[in-house]
């Protein structure tokens, strides 16, 4: 295995600040410091880490310029990518170019620094000297407070942060950049954020652990797609017999393989990998995603894809997680169940499967309802697909 080029960057420009207090502050205690901490460690010592849901940490014997990131993936199978930090820091100079970045921002993330989207709002900030504030573990209107007090310009988040964020209701027009991923975009989410955030550049991309960006899109972007492919990034759909194919990458910021456990869906050709999901590219060269293949289901003779469902009824108020999958039938070979988290308000079940039926017809409608408790979700913030439907097979 060559050497990895390059190394992340811990400049000294940059401050790290904890829900409004900064990381060296000795009142600050708890998973998300120590994960923070170690993580700054490790950059400026040049050391592998991994992270995941048991946090951050250094890689005994590991090698420079690498890291791993562990995952029990929303199937429940555990996986661990091993990168390079030249593969991020590729995206990190795009960024600066395309956007602007740089040390006179002030990024935010939301997240936990386990989660890969804010761990890369992170060290982007880290690397570019700029400074970063954390709001994990604070409540939706407390989040905002604090972004609009430090004047936040750069925001990485997911499309259910950004919704309960502008549920919060507080503008924050220092906002130069969102950066969205991690999910489907719900319908009417855009307008929202435009109205909170009236000076920010909304971009929505699409990757995976595995490939990084492969798409990003703003406000030309068509309705139903993910954007163009992210600069340095060729996009292959393989042949199908129906509209999408399997959407095939090559770029420059690629994993370098699985350390432990991987994926039958992840596979190589000629430089190119898949991680199972399908797509289509329009004439303009627009990637849209269908879902992935794995959850494709069959009902009545017609492939349907359990996240388009799951981003339409999550345009719903009343949601803030909800995922559909699919039970055997004798008669359609699956029916499909939407379940959300509890408790719904009074109504909202009647209203989700009638917005079921008029989008997607009766037949590949969700049929009922489940609400859940304590709604299983992945480190990521994902719903955990596979206790999902342990819990379904249990009767829960």
């Amino acid at each position: 295995m060559a050497p990895p080029a390059a190394c992340f960057q811990w400049s000294d420009t940059t401050r790290l600040l904890l829900r409004g207090r900064p990381l060296d502050d000795p009142a600050q205690d708890g998973a998300t410091a120590r994960d923070l901490h170690a993580l700054r460690v490790a950059i400026r010592a040049e050391a592998e880490f991994t992270v995941g849901p048991e946090g951050i940490g250094r890689v005994p014997g590991g090698a420079p310029g690498w890291f791993r990131s562990r995952s029990s993936g929303t199937t429940g199978a555990a996986k661990t990518i091993r990168r390079s930090h030249g593969s991020w820091i590729a995206s990190f100079e795009v960024n600066r170019a395309a956007l602007g970045l740089g040390q006179g921002d002030v990024y935010a993330i939301l997240g936990a620094p386990a989660h890969s989207l804010a761990l890369y709002g992170i060290v982007e900030a880290a690397h570019l000297g700029a400074d970063l504030h954390c709001v994990e573990g604070m409540r939706p209107d407390r989040q905002a407070a604090c972004l609009a007090t430090a004047g936040a310009t750069v925001l990485y988040a997911t499309p259910t942060q950004l919704r309960l964020l502008c549920d919060a209701g507080a503008p924050l027009p220092a906002l130069r950049h969102i950066l969205c991923g991690g999910g489907r975009m719900p319908a009417g989410l855009r307008a929202r954020i435009a109205a909170l955030c009236p000076n920010a550049l909304l971009r929505e991309f699409y990757g995976a652990a595995e490939t990084s960006f492969i798409a990003w899109g703003d406000a030309a972007t068509p309705e139903g797609a993910v954007g163009r492919p992210y600069p340095g990034v060729e996009i292959r759909i393989a042949p199908s017999r129906g509209h999408f194919g399997e959407i095939w990458v090559r770029s420059p910021y690629l994993f370098e393989g699985y350390a432990e456990g991987g994926s039958p869906e992840t596979r190589w050709q000629d430089g190119f990998v898949t991680v199972g999901e399908m797509g289509a590219l329009d004439a303009e060269g627009n990637l849209t995603v269908a879902g992935r293949r794995k959850r494709m289901v069959t009902i009545a003779d017609q492939n349907v894809f359990p996240e388009d469902i799951e981003a339409t009824l999550l345009a719903d108020p009343q949601l803030t997680h909800c995922a559909v999958v699919p039970l055997p039938d004798s008669k359609r070979g699956h029916v499909l169940v939407a379940v959300i988290a509890a408790p719904a308000a009074p109504g909202t079940a009647e209203r989700l499967l009638r917005r079921g039926r008029e989008i997607f017809g009766t037949l590949t409608a969700p049929r009922r309802v489940v609400e859940m408790d304590d709604f299983p979700l992945t480190v990521s913030g994902k719903p955990d697909l596979g206790e999902i439907a342990r819990r379904l097979e249990a009767g829960a």
